[in-house]
């Protein structure tokens, strides 16, 4: 009987890390999350590395969380970037069929796919992701797979997403550090789309939005193909900022209100007071109303982070060809007042994404926040990227795998130092 395989996945915040790791089944059908791990990120801001020493700490308590509960050390995993960085543009190859008489195989999608993929960038710059969006063989457009086809000419239109040189090799770096290698380097927002899009609304056409804590990353599909992404430097962190600010309170409390709002904003009834006492603030506040909250603080904001997002969607081109609307998910998707303010800005429909396709430990991943983890794991199956076999896992590995050298080598310096005369 064949064994399951596994799968892990990173996903590296401005606000949390959140490690994955599931076991797939032989078919690939069903993916069941064995381990998961939640923590708070530092060395993070806006979606990029400012420390690399706190990064690599917090990375490490939450994979190793993770490993706990799943039993297994983890050798690889996906792990997702974001961040201002992140640019898009859609190109197109040509190339002549290699066997005319015969039918179009998958060498000739993939030397059409590589002439798309030879564009001119900076130095500074690196293709992260190349995603056919259609091809035309001879005279005939819109051909989602051409393998099998006849014909004597191949295009191909493809969107490709660069991202700084520097910005993913600190990532790789802080992973490497404790020991695991990294099977692909994938954008937050195309991840996300993996958990929470439907095949319906990427053919349709539709916006994402994966409002994060330091950014907000945006990922168009337009005839179920990725055709334009971005990251604004905008996210739920400047609400919390603006609650902070406005109520002379501490980052920590104004979160804990935040929060508060979001959660008890229909379950009190026609009460407008917000009950302080159960959010445990350090600071001592006053009434506080749930209206002028919402209203006077964070409404101003959500206004202001989707008419960027409503500008980001011009600057596309692709502003009205996306009927299925706006799907907003990330931790900041939970933002009391959100749909109205994003329906409003945008007029288009609007629903929160949720993870889909979740079996096993799935209570602590079942919200928006989570999705671009989740997504990773959906990516890498769907790609054949970081699948492993459960024996090429082992709890011992870590003991040797996970030390971090560096750090091993300089106290056995000191050590041998300190006997010297």
């Amino acid at each position: 009987m064949p064994k399951a395989q596994l799968i892990s996945a990173i996903d590296i915040g401005t606000t949390k890390i959140t490690t994955v790791i599931a076991s797939v089944s032989p078919d690939r059908e069903k993916i069941n999350v064995i381990g998961v791990s939640n923590e708070p990120a530092k060395g993070l801001r806006k979606s990029q590395i400012v420390d690399i020493d706190e990064t690599i700490e917090s990375i490490t308590k939450s994979v190793e969380a993770a490993e706990r509960m799943a039993g297994y050390s983890i050798s690889s995993a996906l792990a997702s970037i974001s961040g201002i960085h992140i640019e898009s543009l859609n190109s197109k190859g040509v190339v002549a069929v290699a066997e005319p008489d015969g039918e179009i195989d998958e060498n000739d999608v993939a030397r059409v796919i590589e002439a798309a993929r030879a564009v001119s960038l900076p130095s500074s710059r690196e293709v992260l992701h190349v995603i056919p969006r259609d091809f035309k063989v001879d005279s005939q457009e819109g051909v989602k797979d051409p393998v099998g086809m006849g014909g004597i000419r191949l295009e191909a239109e493809a969107h490709l997403v660069s991202g700084s040189s520097t910005a993913m090799r600190n990532i790789s770096k802080c992973i490497a550090e404790i020991g695991i290698e990294v099977d692909s380097l994938v954008f937050s927002g195309l991840a996300s789309a993996e958990a929470v899009l439907t095949a319906t609304e990427k053919e349709l056409g539709v916006v994402l939005v994966d409002l994060g804590g330091g950014s907000a990353s945006v990922a168009i599909f337009v005839d179920g193909a990725l055709s334009y992404s971005s990251v604004l430097p905008v996210g739920a962190k400047n609400i919390t900022n603006d609650l902070a600010i406005g109520l002379r309170v501490s980052l920590e409390s104004a979160e804990k209100i935040k929060l508060g709002l979001s959660q008890v904003n229909d379950a009190e009834g026609e009460s407008d007071e917000l009950d302080v006492k159960k959010l445990n603030l350090n600071e001592e506040v006053g009434k506080l109303s749930k209206k002028t909250l919402v209203e006077g603080i964070i409404r101003p904001r959500l206004n202001e982070i989707f008419s960027l997002i409503g500008d980001e969607i011009k600057k596309s081109g692709f502003g009205g060809v996306t009927p299925a609307g706006v799907v907003v998910t990330g931790g900041g998707a939970l933002t009391v007042g959100l749909s109205s303010a994003c329906k409003r800005s945008l007029s288009l429909p609007v629903r929160l994404g949720y993870p889909k396709g979740l079996f096993g430990l799935v209570d602590e991943i079942k919200s928006p926040a989570f999705a671009t983890a989740w997504g990773l794991i959906e990516y890498g199956i769907k790609n054949a990227k970081g699948i492993k076999s459960d024996s090429s896992m082992k709890a011992m590995s870590k003991l040797i795998g996970k030390i971090p050298l560096k750090g091993a080598v300089d106290k056995v310096i000191k050590l041998v130092k300190s006997f010297l005369p």
